[in-house]
């Protein structure tokens, strides 16, 4: 075992939380969990609120908060552009925090905030955990941060409680996936493909090998991202893990135009028709 893989497994783990009741449940309905993504602030801060309550209102399982970034390396044209008009009406971490806590106010779902190194570190490791906490956040999706370099945010996270899920890609090294699946909590992201999130007509035919051999080494449920684009792709991908992750197809809709009203019901319909297509 590798030095950084022990020094992983020796990270306390986090307590029993929403986001393993949120799994456990979906178990009991013998049915993947629906993961939807909304971009904090885009268009603002308010518009963004009723967009992640028609998420919730429609049937996700765990909400996916994106904090806007101005290097967003994992993001595809359609998230890239929400990023952009987030950061234009005054979009930051803290923001996407406020509205995380606002959220919790109402809603016991689990919710995760997705962001990058660079905010976190500027932060700090212990005041970006506590944060997050204080936010009744569950989970901290950092796409760019590797296992070698997330001990310490790691150790700060389940302190307070906050899971810190690892990335695996369709080109992860064996040694790669050891490691993410030794230092991942609350849930393992398998990324489709390789390249930015996007919509997608096709995803790879090769994915259900993949998918089952993370399964079979992960301690947590393992969920499949970036590509999902309709209710019959979440059906199928829902057969092989664990979880469905849909982002940029939500993304979309919300900014196709109209009233917030109209925006939060398009977004709401198009949720409920991707919940009732993992039902068994």
């Amino acid at each position: 075992m590798s030095p950084v893989t022990s020094a992983l497994r020796a990270l306390p783990s986090s307590p029993p939380d929403r986001i393993a009741a949120a799994f456990a449940r979906c178990r009991a309905e013998k049915r993947a969990a629906l993961i939807t993504y909304v971009m904090a602030h885009d268009p603002d801060f308010e518009g963004s609120l009723a967009i992640a309550r028609a998420c919730l209102e429609g049937g996700a399982d765990l909400l996916e908060l994106g904090s806007p970034f101005s290097d967003p390396v994992a993001d595809g044209p359609v998230i890239q552009r929400a990023g952009e008009r987030a950061l234009a009406s005054g979009g930051t971490l803290a923001a996407t925090l406020k509205l995380a806590s606002l959220l919790r106010a109402d809603w016991q779902t689990p919710i995760a905030v997705m962001t990058y190194a660079n905010p976190v570190y500027s932060l700090g490791e212990r005041k970006f955990a506590q944060a997050c906490r204080q936010a009744g956040v569950d989970a901290a999706l950092i796409p760019d941060l590797p296992p070698e370099e997330s001990v310490g945010l790691r150790e700060a996270c389940a302190a307070e409680g906050i899971s810190v899920p690892s990335f695996l890609s369709p080109v992860s090294t064996p040694e790669r996936r050891i490691a993410a699946c030794a230092a991942g909590t609350g849930f393992l992201y398998f990324v489709t493909v390789t390249g930015v999130t996007g919509a997608r007509r096709g995803l790879p035919s090769d994915l259900g090998p993949r998918i089952a051999l993370a399964r079979a080494q992960s301690p947590v449920p393992v969920v499949i991202g970036f590509g999902v684009s309709e209710p019959a792709q979440a059906r199928k991908l829902g057969k092989i893990a664990e979880g469905v992750v849909v982002g940029s197809a939500i993304v979309a809709r919300g900014a196709e135009g109209g009233a917030i009203r109209t925006r939060a019901r398009r977004v709401r319909e198009f949720v409920r028709s991707l919940r009732e297509a993992l039902d068994p």
